[in-house]
């Protein structure tokens, strides 16, 4: 006799359906784009859930340069006073191109208020500020469908085989992102280059003044900016040194160390033996999403869409991946606030009818700045790397075009929240 299941699909299915969590709006990934959502919509009145695959912040990653653009939107998220009293304010950039006949140097005001923030610091300033509860580590999202086929909503499901279902989804989760898989973009590319960036410590005070160093040499970028008074950040850019010279981090070093014996001064080389080893991070690969990608990608599905480097990931050349990633939680807050009604408690809860068109309306206004900017980073980044006189020509034409070399992308206001 053949046995009776104990409990029919349907009734599984039932069962499953039961023990899924509902929520307005989810965010996948708690970095500095994930937070600074959260904490704009948080202003704005709107609750929403972080969804963070680490068992913890992830506060690694050395330091983030933010521009004037990037102070508005901090100015905006309520954390710009206490995140000044963290890092002391820099007032020129030293252009430096060492070349066979000779260095060339040049010095350039900086316009607005720039500032290099340790990423510690800016997480744990926006998290603080964000609700308890509202930020769920451990929670990894391994696949996500249409929670119907209006595409209204998604549902996703995680590591462990928990569901959650969101009437609104983000993905906030990197170049590498679930989300974007979800939309249906297409992978980001990647530069043969390898980057290096940690802090050194001048227990006596450092001697570089309010001065960020940018030192170009032959296939090497130095950059080299205080944050106060006894401690300096820094980037190395190098040419790739092959797959098993990146296996080994000691060998990464003693690559990099070499080559800046080679072509800079004691000081640099000296900042970057003298390095805090706790604080030094390998990126083997510099990884972006073409400016054309940008301009024609469908960056929203129904009412899912992204931000931050899981739109536009860019590379560092023109230090605006973190101020535009700020700049897209402000502009989504203030979309998706149009998109809610205020119920019971005085809380607001999303009207599920204007979602979608409020995530519209938020890649429209995007869109067009963050290509500009994804145009101007690749453009920097070919402009080191070619070495084609054409391809020189070419980009410098566009440099001048955009006016990225008196970083016109600095005064931009993305609005108030």
């Amino acid at each position: 006799m053949k046995m009776r299941e104990p409990f029919s699909r349907h009734q599984r299915q039932l069962g499953r359906d039961m023990e899924e969590e509902v929520h307005g709006i989810v965010i996948v990934g708690g970095g500095i784009c994930g937070l600074a959502t959260a904490l704009a919509l948080h202003r704005k009145g709107i609750p929403s859930l972080v969804l963070e695959k680490s068992e913890t912040l992830r506060t690694a990653g050395g330091s983030i340069g933010v521009h004037a653009n990037g102070w508005c939107v901090l100015e905006q998220l309520g954390i710009a006073p206490e995140l000044r009293e963290t890092a002391d304010v820099v007032t020129e950039f030293h252009d430096v191109w060492q070349q066979e006949q000779g260095n060339k140097s040049v010095v350039v005001p900086v316009r607005g208020e720039l500032r290099w923030l340790k990423r510690k610091d800016l997480i744990e300033t926006m998290a603080k500020n964000i609700p308890s509860g509202a930020i769920r580590f451990g929670c990894h999202i391994t696949k996500i469908h249409p929670a119907n086929p209006e595409n209204h909503g998604a549902v996703l499901t995680t590591l462990d085989g928990s569901v959650i279902r969101a009437k609104a989804l983000i993905g906030c989760d990197g170049s590498n992102s679930v989300v974007a898989k979800y939309l249906g973009l297409t992978p980001p590319r990647s530069f043969p280059r390898m980057l290096l960036r940690g802090f050194t410590r001048y227990p006596h005070g450092h001697p570089f003044g309010p001065h960020f160093l940018r030192l170009r040499c032959n296939g090497l970028f130095v950059g080299r900016s205080p944050m106060t008074d006894q401690l300096v950040s820094f980037f190395v850019a190098v040419w790739h040194p092959g797959a098993d010279a990146t296996k080994d981090p000691r060998a990464v070093r003693a690559f990099v160390l070499e080559r800046l014996r080679e072509q800079c001064s004691d000081e640099v080389v000296e900042m970057f033996r003298d390095l805090d080893p706790e604080s030094l991070i390998v990126l083997t690969r510099i990884w972006y999403r073409p400016p054309w990608q940008v301009l024609l990608s469908g960056f929203r599905r129904g009412t899912a869409t992204v931000a931050g480097d899981a739109m536009h990931v860019m590379g560092s050349y023109i230090g605006q991946g973190g101020s535009a990633a700020l700049e897209d939680a402000v502009v989504l807050a203030r979309c998706l606030s149009r998109a809610a009604a205020t119920g019971g408690g005085g809380r607001r809860e999303l009207r599920e009818e204007r979602i979608g068109a409020a995530m519209a309306a938020y890649v429209r206004e995007r869109r067009l700045r963050v290509a500009r900017l994804s145009l101007e980073s690749f453009t920097m980044g070919m402009l080191w790397a070619t070495k084609s006189l054409l391809t020189r020509l070419a980009c410098l034409a566009i440099v001048a075009l955009l006016g990225t070399n008196t970083l016109g992308h600095t005064h931009y206001d993305c609005g108030r929240l």
